[in-house]
């Protein structure tokens, strides 16, 4: 009796106790992990240890190279019937992967399963399709469809094609055409570069000296000045790292800076906040003050110098916004984006570039206006957080923190080319910019200020180590980073003006009669109204003169207090 009493007890302590208390209830669509954990039941059975204890990969059955697993048959299907149209798996699983919906690009040949592989490996007796479709029909002539996939000539073979090329040109990524660039492939002139009968002559802009015996480029003038954006305050220092101190003492979660070398005016954001900072960098007191109120989550700025704007990016708007840099309007330019990260602007040609990094990471470009926009990187990219323009050369430079790389483009797309690649000092850049030979850039691992060349990646120099101080946003000072040029906006609205001769009398008809109207009309008034008082019409003009190329239905930003961070004691 003592035994069975002693069972009786057990039994009720058992039944009061609740087995599955503190794990998560997983639904009929996830696995069950042995240590609670739940996971997509697709993820059962894939070779990888989803659960963390291996659960999800135990008494697996083992379906071979050509065949697919069907988790909740737990029986193989052959390969041949995925995304075939039917499906196979008493749950579809067969006809529900993201492979039954992709879309192949124009050099891609789209499988029977519906895999995207290469055009050129269509007809070349290899099976690059699991089905082998790619090795179907190839009798057929590939490039009366679609050209081949080819972006310019398409040579139908005996087995299989292949694309070719004018001259002049040459092939990438086996079927399009990029021009040749000689002054490019060699990579030796640092801002101008003269092809001429098979030789090269470096040459630079105005205010650079050229050294001799090499296409290196150095400023003449001021000294330029790096200003980084730290967890301690915004600190400046000289290219070398030897010179430095702190423009603010300001505590925060440092953030991307930007800056007008016209008027030595820095711009910059604390992530955590939605105000944009401007500070005199000419001021005793170095006190900033609020620009506007924007939006959190800022991960880039950039400023416009010849039409006075600045440019940022959002990932809490998940937009590209544009405002006047005295902070009176502002406006969204380009919304709809994933994660942007970067952003960049070239006045002179009215372009815009931004980076966005997400599920589809890429980099595009757009006009001033937000028009005209084309995507520049959509392949090998991953986690693209900063970019910076070399406008001498007509290159835009990103670094990737999912490839550790920095890479270059041409504004058009082309002539990519990998610089830097991981070398202990890339593990997570931040900020980036481009001066005289060299690439610049934060890394918020190794805490420290970093550069090489940026033809080539060589000759890496740690600039500055920052201790225990993590940096983020980065820019270089110097007048000739943002020289004068011609105004690109202007020039086109010229272009829009009437030519012919009818056109330009008639506009001369309408503009005399609109004056003889407005002076009778200001006669009349002048006989029974009173004068104006002259501040009245000082405030008429301030109104009319504000910047045209500001759309009026832009909302007006009212200057905010300064915030307690920005107090000084």
């Amino acid at each position: 009796m003592e035994h069975i009493g002693a069972l009786l007890l057990l039994w009720t302590c058992v039944s009061r106790l609740h087995p599955t208390e503190g794990f998560p209830r997983c639904s009929t669509e996830q696995f069950v992990c042995n240590n609670g954990r739940c996971v997509p039941l697709s993820l059962h059975c894939d070779s990888v240890d989803d659960c963390g204890d291996s659960s999800d990969e135990i008494s697996c059955l083992n379906c071979t190279g050509g065949s697919f697993h069907c988790v909740a048959a737990a029986r193989c299907v052959s390969s041949h019937s995925v995304c075939d149209g039917k499906p196979d798996c008493s749950d579809g699983a067969d006809e529900l992967l993201d492979s039954c919906s992709q879309a192949c690009t124009r050099s891609q040949f789209r499988c029977t399963n519906g895999r995207c592989v290469p055009n050129s490996g269509r007809c070349d007796n290899i099976k690059d399709c699991e089905d082998g479709s790619d090795e179907e029909n190839c009798d057929d002539n590939e490039c009366e469809i679609n050209n081949g996939g080819c972006s310019h000539r398409c040579i139908d073979l005996p087995l299989g094609f292949m694309c070719d090329c004018p001259s002049e040109m040459r092939l990438v990524l086996d079927t399009h055409c990029q021009d040749v660039d000689h002054c490019l492939d060699s990579d030796v002139c640092d801002q101008i570069c003269v092809h001429n009968n098979g030789s090269l002559a470096c040459e630079c802009e105005e205010g650079y000296v050229l050294t001799a015996g090499t296409g290196e480029c150095k400023s003449t003038g001021v000294a330029a000045r790096v200003v980084v954006s730290t967890l301690e305050g915004v600190k400046w220092m000289d290219l070398s790292g030897s010179e430095q101190g702190n423009v603010t003492h300001i505590r925060a979660p440092p953030g991307p800076v930007s800056a007008l070398n016209a008027n030595n005016t820095l711009y910059w954001i604390i992530p955590e906040n939605d105000i944009i900072y401007r500070m005199p960098l000419d001021s005793s007191d170095f006190r900033p003050a609020v620009l506007l109120k924007a939006s959190t989550g800022i991960l880039g700025l950039a400023v416009d110098w010849i039409h006075e704007l600045l440019y940022w990016v959002s990932t809490s708007t998940h937009a590209l916004h544009v405002a006047s840099l005295n902070g009176s309007t502002q406006s969204e330019l380009i919304s709809g984006l994933s994660r942007p990260t970067a952003v960049a602007v070239h006045p002179m040609l009215g372009y815009v570039f931004w980076a966005d990094s997400a599920a589809l990471p890429k980099i595009e470009r757009a006009s001033l206006d937000g028009t005209s926009r084309i995507a520049l990187i959509t392949s090998s990219i991953r986690d693209p957080v900063a970019i910076s323009l070399d406008i001498p050369r007509g290159l835009l430079y990103w670094a990737d923190s999912g490839l550790r790389i920095i890479s270059r483009v041409a504004f058009d797309g082309q002539h990519r080319k990998t610089i830097v690649e991981s070398n202990g000092y890339l593990d997570r850049p931040f900020g980036l910019a481009i001066f005289e030979s060299r690439v610049y850039w934060s890394d918020q691992v190794t805490n420290s200020i970093c550069s090489a060349d940026k033809h080539n990646g060589n000759m890496l120099q740690v600039s500055q180590r920052l201790g225990s101080v993590s940096p983020a946003g980065l820019v270089i000072l110097h007048p000739l980073l943002q020289a004068a040029g011609n105004d690109v906006l202007q020039s086109e609205t010229r272009k829009t003006f009437p030519v012919s001769q009818f056109a330009w009398l008639l506009s001369l008809t309408v503009i005399v009669s609109l004056l003889l109207v407005g002076a009778v009309i200001w006669q009349q008034r002048s006989e029974f109204c009173a004068p104006r008082s002259m501040s009245h019409l000082g405030d008429e003009t301030l109104k009319e003169s504000q910047d045209p190329l500001l759309l009026s239905r832009l909302p007006v930003i009212h200057e905010n207090k300064f915030p307690d961070i920005f107090k000084v004691p």
